[in-house]
């Protein structure tokens, strides 16, 4: 008897019974679901949520191989750093190597494994004690969260962030389809307000380097946003930041890939391309108003916010995580809005916001999971007074034709 029947057989048995989600969860993600339409339907697709979220998990599997490549660069980077050495980057010399990648790999694949243990257990216990089938929502979730935290974060305080965002930031409203805010980044929320000294974003990859060589006075670093807030001397060329040779978190550091999960994303037609490209607009004007403040000499180099008021405005998208939040956070579509203006926008505000945060939070120079998160609360708003506005111009034209 093959492993299909013998969970068919087990189906059977524990239907009705408490059980029974935790079973078809298991034959489902294994397999297709054995209940399909019948008649009644005018639109067949090849699509389901399961293929959705695979597609959006196949975006995201270069920049998360990347990381675990630039974590142990990083490292080494840092340690010749200690010792006087200049380490310049060669992409097959000392970058793509078996060295870099099985310590990224130890430092980061611990991250991927707690996010979704503890993540698809509370989905389950919930499926169980509710009473629902388990939804596939959280298999994106799972691997955005690992992305966007710090590498060296405990596991254990990862491990309560994702019980509180899939708990407060999904369930709680209903699961799957009916939260307001993206899981992932109510996860970063609780870290960044909780445990606010792991998610500072000073130090992000210098950790690793300090536990394996104890030489915690000879290291420092900063990430390129912590360098800006403290008017520090940049040492990254641009190629090095559109490439991701840069300290970061895993997910965010390489554009490159970030703009090829962006294609994957639009070709698929699973994100919105209006979010995306209002959002890049939105950080520009916001990063371009920075500029011309910085022109006309009212902001001087003795301000604390003159660091990252005065970089190019289309250097914002080379540094930080506003590319990736564009790409894979601010299009969600459960938390985004559903309107082709709103989205518009939506998006727009996203990236407006997020600089307007990053400039004027030097302590924590990035801000694009804060207005990602506020524009979610805003989205239904957004949407209604869209919809609003289409009614009342039809009614006006009908009253045009009809007098």
């Amino acid at each position: 008897m093959g492993l299909k029947s013998t969970l068919h057989n087990l189906k059977e048995k524990y239907k009705g019974q408490k059980m029974a989600p935790a079973f078809n969860a298991l034959h489902t993600f294994l397999y297709l679901p054995n209940e399909v339409t019948h008649g009644g339907t005018h639109i067949k697709a090849a699509d389901d949520l399961k293929r959705t979220m695979n597609t959006v998990i196949l975006a995201l599997v270069p920049c998360l191989i990347f990381g675990m490549f630039n974590a142990g660069y990083q490292h080494y980077r840092a340690v010749d750093a200690a010792n006087g050495i200049v380490r310049e980057v060669s992409l097959l010399g000392n970058f793509i190597t078996w060295d870099n990648l099985i310590l990224g790999a130890i430092t980061v694949l611990p991250l991927v494994v707690v996010s979704y243990a503890v993540g698809l257990a509370v989905e389950f216990l919930f499926a169980v004690i509710k009473g629902h089938e388990v939804e596939e929502g959280y298999l994106v979730t799972g691997m955005l969260v690992p992305l966007i935290v710090p590498i060296d974060i405990p596991l254990w305080m990862l491990a309560v962030a994702v019980i509180f965002g899939v708990v407060i930031g999904k369930e709680v409203f209903g699961g799957t389809g009916m939260n307001i805010l993206n899981p992932a980044l109510t996860i970063r929320a609780f870290l960044f307000f909780a445990y606010p000294t792991w998610m500072s974003g000073d130090k992000v990859w210098v950790h690793e380097a300090v536990e394996r060589t104890g030489t915690a006075e000879a290291i420092s670093g900063e990430t390129i946003l912590g360098s800006y807030a403290q008017n520090q001397e940049i040492i990254y060329s641009l190629s090095e930041m559109f490439y991701g040779f840069i300290p970061g978190s895993v997910g965010e550091t390489s554009k490159l890939l970030i703009i090829l999960g962006a294609l994957i994303l639009i070709f698929t037609k699973i994100g919105s391309w209006r979010i995306i490209l209002s959002t890049i607009l939105g950080a520009l004007v916001m990063g371009l108003i920075f500029n011309l403040v910085i022109d006309t000499g009212v902001i001087g180099e003795s301000s604390k916010f003159y660091g990252l008021m005065s970089v190019p405005y289309w250097q914002h998208l080379l540094i930080g995580s506003i590319l990736f939040g564009a790409v894979f956070m601010a299009t969600d579509p459960v938390s985004a809005s559903q309107t082709n203006k709103g989205k518009l926008i939506y998006g727009f505000l996203i990236g407006f916001i997020s600089i307007m945060i990053r400039v004027f939070n030097p302590a924590y120079p990035e801000g694009v999971f804060l207005a990602i998160l506020l524009m979610n609360v805003f989205a239904p708003t957004i949407d209604h007074y869209v919809v609003k506005g289409n009614v009342n111009s039809r009614l006006n034209r009908m009253k045009t034709k009809t007098a």
